[in-house]
């Protein structure tokens, strides 16, 4: 057997977390196997639907490096299958014509809250032999048991069992002839051919309302597994009060994707206790029995410690051109000059920052010319005692035998003690506000070193003026 999974989201709104690691467990799941993850749109709720929202699941997919096996599918195109199947299931008795009108629907629905039943509708139209009402367009209603326990075998949340009575005869064709969503997912994965159904539990509920489905067709039930929600930092359900939940915003802070794959896997599944887990390891062990069941708290200092690990592990060239797109969104442009350096100072920058976003603002000096401006860090540093310590360095630059970080730290060090003590920190914090315009920055003696003796010359006669 093929296994063939399937990522089915909605186009209402942007990728969220939770439906970022439901694609990876699905693609995860059918890279292990050695089987296909197809895609597809659901899109009946045409009311709600939104192309932009396509779109961010296509990039936020990706961004993600998942990618999927055929054409991107859309329920909407294939509501005429649905109608058939619909039809189908009339025709075999499975089904039947309801001609109840909103006002019976309502009454109904008030004697159950009273009653404290959890279904409402109650199957006047299933059997009967009343005549039809003019004018009245139906609705076909799946017949649903009647009675004994409905049991979903689930990988995740074991066994899963409810009174048959709780389910009511669902809407499967609406009057005006479109399907509900229940019937199109329940048709689509039967005609994709879907082995898998990897999903979030709050779809749960659904699963005892579609096996009715399969059950009156005659067709093959998938193996189910529903996840846990992903819950904020403190116990809620996650939402736009903890902080970013789309996938594009993340990709806005700065994360690398590979730390994104490697953190969506472990919010909710486990090997051991391995934390850091590169992509051809997840795919090799991948399986459903790690997912656990109990829900998953979103956490940013893990997140960005996963991300600080493959920044550190990740190419020079292709760190540089994802800091110079961050430029152009801030108008910088890098001039040769400018990415020559960050490339040259990018095995210092990258150990020490947790992301894209902060890598960028600590070399933003390198790739920005005169005039630039000075944070109110910086300068507070340049007043007139910080003036005439750069202006003793300036003075004394021509004089060091080399222009190498390890020459200027000496040199550092003997203005410090001739000026200041031997306080070095007194003599690198206006240099460095001098350099930089930042009261921060990464090594300086290295950054001078890539600047060259012309440059720094330059950056503190600007600061002098300045």
């Amino acid at each position: 057997m093929t296994v063939i999974t399937r990522f089915p989201p909605s186009p209402t709104g942007f990728m969220h977390i939770g439906t970022a690691r439901t694609g990876l467990f699905n693609w995860l799941f059918a890279k292990h196997h050695g089987g296909k993850m197809l895609f597809r749109i659901e899109d009946t709720d045409r009311a709600r639907h939104s192309e932009e929202a396509v779109a961010a699941i296509v990039n936020g997919l990706h961004w993600l490096g998942l990618d999927w096996d055929g054409d991107i599918i859309s329920q909407f195109g294939r509501a005429d299958r649905h109608a058939e199947i619909a039809h189908e299931l009339l025709k075999s008795g499975k089904a039947y014509y309801c001609y109840c009108s909103p006002e019976e629907l309502e009454q109904m629905r008030e004697t159950a809250k009273a009653e404290g039943r959890v279904t409402f509708y109650d199957r006047r139209w299933r059997d009967s032999t009343a005549t039809p009402p003019e004018g009245v367009k139906p609705v076909i209603r799946i017949k649903s048991p009647l009675s004994g326990e409905r049991i979903v075998h689930d990988k995740v949340q074991g066994d899963v069992k409810v009174d048959a009575e709780q389910l009511d005869d669902f809407i499967i064709l609406r009057a005006d002839g479109t399907p509900t969503y229940m019937l199109a997912v329940v048709v689509d994965d039967h005609d994709m051919g879907v082995t898998h159904v990897i999903r979030g539990d709050d779809h749960l509920n659904n699963t005892f309302r579609q096996n009715v489905l399969y059950e009156a067709m005659g067709w093959d039930i998938p193996v189910y597994a529903h996840l846990p929600l992903i819950l904020g930092p403190d116990g809620a359900k996650l939402s736009k009060r903890h902080g970013a939940t789309s996938v594009e915003e993340y990709r806005d802070m700065g994360y690398l994707p590979e730390a994104m794959r490697n953190y969506l896997l472990r919010l909710g599944w486990a090997h051991g206790d391995d934390e850091i887990i590169n992509t051809p390891q997840a795919i090799e062990w991948f399986n459903l029995e790690g997912i656990g069941q109990s829900a998953s708290r979103f956490d940013f200092d893990k997140l960005n410690h996963v991300n600080a690990h493959y920044m550190k592990l990740a190419d020079n060239a292709r760190l540089t051109d994802l800091v110079t797109d961050i430029y152009k969104l801030r108008n910088i442009e890098v001039t040769d000059t400018g990415r020559t350096r960050l490339l040259a100072q990018m095995d210092e920058l990258k150990s020490r920052a947790k992301n894209l976003v902060q890598l960028a603002d600590d070399a933003e000096f390198l790739v920005k010319d005169i005039p630039y401006d000075f944070d109110e860090k910086a300068a507070a540093q340049l007043n007139d005692d910080g003036k005439f310590i750069i202006k003793e360095i300036a003075n004394g630059l021509d004089l060091i035998p080399a222009f190498t970080a390890t020459e200027l730290e000496k040199f550092c060090k003997d203005v410090a003690a001739m000026h200041r003590n031997g306080k070095l920190g007194q003599v690198m914090m206006p240099l460095r506000a001098a350099l930089t315009g930042r009261g921060s920055s990464p090594s300086l003696v290295h950054a001078m070193e890539i600047l060259g003796k012309d440059e720094v010359k330059a950056r503190i006669e600007y600061a002098l003026e300045k």
